[in-house]
């Protein structure tokens, strides 16, 4: 079957917590199958189980990708969240997800993806009450122990039977998003306008419907991830990662990061020296 040809995805970015000092906390993914690769970046699951802990803070920079969300109590699909998100991690509990490519969703949605940016709609409104029943088998999987595999296997399954119809659009706002993310050196508007061969405008309106932010935020989100994951790799100098990010001095740099972060990058790597 189609449905079973799945490979494991990449490595997580954009986590600002590797570890925790205690309880456990665990997350898995997995790549759909080639069918949906140009709508779904991956299955994600995470669970933990901090009884006897102290509750944990969990925070992850934002990415251009919808996401679907089925927890134990509460479900929902969320579009792009442009801050940072933090979840308080207490007692036992599971989360199951979809991540959609950046112009993954736009086919399910069928309108602009901007018009649900940082905000959160109803399984139902999109899926129709086919939604609520997926929500409620993957609880079911969960309940019955089924794992992240039985999870993933009903969301491919549900995914499948509504593949949309091919859109050169979509596939072009996913390679313009993925040649951001793998470039370092593609660091303005100008850049992936010339490179795109579009007109900066055009290249705005293919980001705002398909993507559900513009061009110049993806950059700066990227560029940020990568600071993060160069900072969470070892010794490094603020002032040459600034100026390989594209900044002209380190002082924008370190406001940047602090805004998206919620500390400047010399208390960042402190808070990760820190062992557990």
């Amino acid at each position: 079957m189609i449905g079973k040809t799945r490979q494991a995805a990449s490595d997580p970015r954009g986590v600002l917590v590797p570890q925790f000092s205690s309880g456990r906390f665990e997350h898995r993914r997995d790549a759909p199958c080639a069918a949906l690769a140009d709508f779904v970046e991956h299955y994600w699951y995470v669970s933990w189980d901090m009884q006897g802990h102290p509750a944990q803070t969990q925070e992850t920079l934002p990415h251009p990708n919808v996401h679907f969300v089925i927890e134990r109590q509460d479900a929902g699909i969320f579009g792009v969240h442009t801050a940072r998100y933090t979840r308080l991690l207490e007692g036992q509990g599971y989360a199951f997800g979809i991540k959609f490519r950046p112009a993954g969703f736009h086919s399910f949605l069928d309108a602009p993806l901007d018009t649900i940016a940082d905000s959160r709609v109803a399984a139902d409104a999109v899926f129709s009450l086919d939604g609520s029943r997926f929500v409620e088998e993957v609880r079911a999987i969960a309940a019955a122990d089924g794992g992240f595999d039985g999870m993933a296997g009903a969301a491919e399954a549900f995914l499948l039977a509504r593949v949309p119809a091919a859109d050169v659009q979509l596939l072009r706002a996913n390679a313009l998003v993925a040649a951001i993310a793998d470039d370092p050196e593609l660091r303005t508007v100008d850049a992936l306008a010339a490179q795109s061969r579009m007109n900066k405008r055009a290249l705005q309106r293919l980001f705002q419907q398909y993507v559900g932010v513009g061009p110049k935020w993806v950059i700066k989100r990227y560029r940020m991830h990568e600071a993060v994951a160069q900072l969470q790799s070892g010794s490094v100098q603020l002032a040459q990662l600034a100026l390989d990010l594209g900044y002209f001095d380190q002082a924008h740099f370190v406001r940047d990061f602090t805004s998206l972060v919620g500390k400047p990058p010399g208390e960042y790597v402190r808070q990760l020296s820190v062992k557990p």
